[in-house]
């Protein structure tokens, strides 16, 4: 073994090490490696960099740029809310209409961003036919990821045609991936409606979601907040007598959160800083009233009697309380409220966090918020508007008659669909050239006056741009080192005797198994390389061999850390680690036996 060859495999270790433990973002992990295989001296300057320049990198820019336009343009909106008038309000045909709406648009835009566009409608739609969210949500991610397995527009199926190109072979075209992934699409649909969706939560011995059995959940009882949720009295002589709500210092020296204030017979729910407080008046806060009880409180206030509360109790026509989950590229992720100064921008009350399947209702103000936060939220109406207008930011998870349609440009929406439309064939009959297509169709929509410039920029999602810019190098340093073909051979050593297919099914199960921890795309950077040499030491074909890790690298079901989709879903659907695996566990082996069955017709092993 060659001083190269060792260092190729000291550093995709550690690089496999730290993708897991998840310590570092993958897109600095990613840049990490590939400046360590320049330094080394594995790659040169021109290997070190090449994936800055690759057709891949380029073609994912530009779906990031074609799906905003679509999504600017109330496209992908109107498909939704089309979709969900039709699947009326049995939960089985909501789920079904729900999976078909995620995986059409996730043929064609970024699997996060088709599930961006859906959750707030699929959620609203939900809780207005009175079927718990938990029960279609998770169905609704599993769905955007199915269809990415049917067409080339997925970073990860677009990672590994770069790869096949780089190796001197040909690359996938728009439909390769359809025979087979257009069945796994309806078998994952089948399971879901038929075993899936009962294994969800649905009920509070379930532990994870409350469903109140109305018309509509319960937010109140859904967060539990009504055990956080006490009252005040301010008595005679008390020194807040005559102080704002900011003044009181309530929220600093008890982490307390002033929900309601009656005084002198008027409720003022979701109370401004300024508002003054006077002797009598009955304060609602949520907090942990055992540490208010830890302190001599009487000279300040006095504590009554605990009641019942409901989400009605905290609304009025001009309170609302809502429900909000932190955008994908949210740059409110790492603040905390104190930091982002949450209230002074979005004129909101964050009265809860559902974090992980667990709900957090004390100590918020100096909680770092993570990507897949649900947040639970009090305000005025009319503040509706401003969170709408940033879903960059937030994702308001109704479908409220406030939203801000100024985003929106709805007369360039048959136009944006045009280009798309004319995109997609191009690329269809010319699969050589993908990454041109894609980017002129882009250029079209900022030039055609869909996007601007500034909004094309600020579309694209470039942790991904970065993370897999670096990671493509490490194919070309898993090749020239050796590295592939080493472990190409341990491979054959252990599975050759039984065969091409049982060499295919181990390659499979271990793109899948680290699936579950790290981005497919990732994965797919990795394991493609030893898949190549795999094929060629055999004298299988590559591509076909290739395809089976292109599609293992999509079954991100069994954790929710395999994909960013789970992690958006999470919080909403108040799902936890034991729900992803009970649900997914089975549907990644079915859709095992499915993708098994179909290989020998449309994707032989060996060459006829």
């Amino acid at each position: 073994m060659n001083i190269q060859l060792l260092l190729t495999f000291i550093i995709l270790i550690v690089a496999i090490s730290l993708f897991l433990s998840n310590r570092l973002r993958p897109d600095l992990i990613a840049l990490l490696t590939v400046v360590t295989l320049g330094l080394s001296g594995i790659l040169t300057p021109e290997e070190t960099f090449s994936g800055f320049s690759r057709s891949a990198v380029i073609t994912i820019m530009a779906i990031f740029i074609l799906a905003e336009g679509l999504q600017r343009t109330g496209v992908t909106e109107k498909v939704g809310d089309l979709l969900l008038r039709i699947a009326g309000k049995r939960e089985s045909s909501m789920v079904i209409i729900v999976m078909l709406a995620g995986s059409f648009l996730s043929l064609f835009m970024n699997n996060i961003a088709a599930a961006s566009v859906l959750l707030p409608a699929v959620t609203g739609a939900g809780r207005k036919a009175g079927v718990n969210p938990s029960r279609i949500l998770m169905p609704l991610g599993f769905a955007t990821i199915l269809g990415g397995t049917a067409t080339l527009l997925t970073t990860t199926n677009i990672v590994v045609s770069s790869l096949l190109l780089q190796q001197g072979l040909a690359g996938y075209g728009l439909l390769d991936f359809a025979p087979v992934g257009l069945p796994i699409i309806i078998v994952g649909v089948i399971y879901m409606v038929i075993a899936g969706r009962h294994i969800l939560p649905a009920n509070a011995s379930d532990g994870h979601t409350e469903t109140i059995n109305q018309a509509k959940d319960d937010l109140i009882n859904l967060y539990r907040l009504g055990e956080s949720l006490f009252r005040i009295r301010v008595p005679a002589g008390s020194v807040m007598t005559g102080k704002s709500l900011a003044q009181s210092t309530f929220r600093e020296r008890f982490n307390l959160t002033a929900v309601a204030i009656e005084s002198n017979g008027f409720v003022t729910l979701s109370p401004p800083p300024d508002h003054i407080l006077q002797q009598g008046d009955i304060i609602l806060f949520a907090g942990n009233v055992t540490d208010v009880h830890k302190h001599d409180v009487e000279p300040y206030f006095e504590i009554l009697p605990h009641r019942d509360w409901c989400e009605q109790d905290l609304e009025s026509p001009a309170i609302v309380v809502t429900e909000a989950v932190l955008a994908p590229r949210s740059g409110l992720i790492g603040q905390t409220l104190r930091q982002a100064h949450f209230r002074d921008k979005y004129g909101m009350t964050v009265l809860a966090v559902w974090r992980g399947g667990k709900q957090i209702r004390s100590g918020l103000a100096d909680l770092p918020f993570q990507f897949g936060d649900a947040l639970l939220l009090q305000g005025p109406r009319e503040r509706l508007r401003v969170l709408h207008a940033e879903p960059d930011h937030l994702i308001v998870l109704a479908n409220e008659k406030e939203k801000e349609e100024v985003k929106l440009v709805p007369t360039k929406g048959r136009l944006a669909m045009a280009i798309m439309c004319i995109v997609l064939l191009l690329a269809a009959i010319s699969p050589n050239i993908i990454g041109e297509v894609m980017l002129g169709g882009a250029l079209a929509m900022v030039l055609l006056g869909v996007l601007t410039m500034d909004q094309a920029y600020q579309a694209v999602e470039w942790k991904s741009v970065f993370l897999i810019a670096g990671m493509l190098p490490m194919g070309i340093a898993i090749t020239k080192t050796g590295a592939a073909a080493l472990m190409a051979n341990w491979l054959i050593s252990i599975l050759g005797p039984a065969g091409p297919m049982a060499l295919l099914v181990g390659l499979f199960w271990l793109t899948v198994i680290l699936t579950q921890a790290m981005t497919g795309a990732a994965v797919a950077a990795v394991v493609a390389p030893i898949a190549i040499q795999t094929a060629r030491t055999i004298g299988a074909d590559p591509r076909s061999m290739v395809m089976g890790v292109a599609l293992a690298a999509s079954m991100a079901f069994m954790t929710p850390l395999g994909h960013a989709v789970n992690v958006l879903f999470m919080g909403p659907g108040g799902y936890s680690f034991r729900d992803y695996f009970k649900v997914g566990l089975p549907l990644t082996i079915l859709l095992f036996l499915t993708i098994i069955l179909l290989f020998p017709l449309f994707w032989p092993l060996m060459h006829q």
